[in-house]
């Protein structure tokens, strides 16, 4: 058993077979971009603003995310050695500009409850870039790379044995923290360096099996009665493992987190269902 979760029981055979014939995780990426319009979320906002409540779209859009993997769990699942897992926690991966670098930054992760609000998401958030932006030797990424550094030819050794505890279950969960690559989720805005959103890669060492960055804003056409319109929408480029859950899993899961990003309001309540991954005991 892996520190970082349970191996799956009773998982659909035909995921049992995809992780063996496609073993790596870069052979296994679907990718799509999913408009999401912009105008309830910029609405809702504001709208906290006025009430002295700092939002960001970060936290909005981890929020709803983890709303859906609250009732969509095998959205935390992922896949290492050509065995499925599913996760015991929710942590995201994120990029931290460092102060003052200019286009320097650090990557950690942070832990949430599938239970937190966008509020409580938000606090998280919010400690978690003030810590990496003012003080990024502090965090267990940093660490991890001073000690590979810190001897000569350390890096050439140490990596490949992580690589090896880790497809064999035996990685510590203390460097698991530290890892930014055993992840629920990596996030990357890149509206913060103003430019489009991208399909970034789900790293092959770790445990990423989603990857989401929103991108710069911009106009949809999209067809109103006999009229097209130009909608406002904020663009995500999501890439996922197509062998934790099917196509028809990802879409119908993604559709609700849209639900939640129309209205995001709803984020201020927990979920209103959490559902246990079935293939676990």
């Amino acid at each position: 058993m892996r520190a970082d979760g349970k191996k799956l029981k009773k998982a659909d055979p035909m995921y049992t077979v995809a992780a063996h014939i496609m073993d790596k995780r870069t052979d296994a990426l679907n990718m799509v971009t999913i408009n999401i319009p912009y105008e309830p979320i910029h609405n809702y906002l504001n709208e906290k603003r006025k009430e002295g409540i700092n939002i960001s779209h970060m936290a909005v859009l981890i929020a709803a995310y983890l709303h859906t993997a609250a009732e969509y769990p095998e959205l935390n699942r992922f896949i290492v050695n050509k065995k499925a897992y599913a996760r015991n926690e929710y942590s995201v991966a994120m990029v931290v500009l460092k102060a003052g670098s200019g286009d320097h930054g650090t990557m950690s992760k942070m832990y949430f409850e599938n239970t937190d609000t966008v509020f409580e998401i938000n606090k998280k958030i919010e400690d978690y870039v003030n810590e990496n932006r003012n003080s990024p030797e502090n965090n267990g990424t940093e660490k991890m790379i001073k000690i590979l550094l810190s001897v000569p030819g350390i890096l050439g050794i140490g990596v490949p044995f992580f690589k090896f505890l880790d497809r064999y279950g035996l990685l510590p969960k203390k460097i698991i923290d530290m890892s930014p690559f055993h992840n629920s989720l990596a996030i990357s805005n890149l509206i913060s360096i103003r430019t489009n959103h991208v399909y970034h890669h789900c790293y092959n060492f770790g445990t990423t099996s989603v990857f989401i960055t929103m991108g710069n804003l911009r106009e949809v056409p999209k067809r109103k009665g006999d009229e097209v319109v130009f909608e406002r929408c904020l663009p995500l480029g999501i890439v996922m493992d197509e062998r934790i859950c099917s196509g028809a899993y990802f879409a119908t899961a993604f559709k609700k987190m849209s639900k939640y990003l129309s209205d995001p309001a709803l984020l201020e309540l927990p979920p209103e269902k959490v559902v246990k991954d079935p293939c676990v005991k």
